[in-house]
């Protein structure tokens, strides 16, 4: 969709417009960079001995346990997955 393109309704929405969608991915990259910031110098007391000597460890934790919920869903929609017309029969 071009930047003067409308959609059905007539109306140009502010994301339809690709400058403002490459804003918000700056801004959002921007929000991470200054987060992975203020978590690196930002004292904190872990249970265990590895949690303070990696700066971004819970930053870490929290991406991979993500990347495991939705790669296990994945697999999961596999082995649950039914036929279109499973219900009509």
């Amino acid at each position: 969709m071009s930047e003067r393109q409308s959609t059905s309704d007539g109306k140009i929405y502010w994301l339809d417009q690709p400058s403002n969608v490459n804003k918000l991915v700056g801004l959002l990259i921007a929000v991470c960079v200054g987060l992975a910031l203020l978590d690196a110098v930002y004292v904190k007391h872990g249970h265990f001995a590895f949690e303070e000597a990696f700066p971004l460890f819970y930053g870490v934790y929290g991406f991979l346990a993500y990347c495991f919920i939705v790669l296990s869903a994945k697999a999961l929609r596999r082995l649950l997955k039914r036929d279109e017309n499973y219900y009509d029969r």
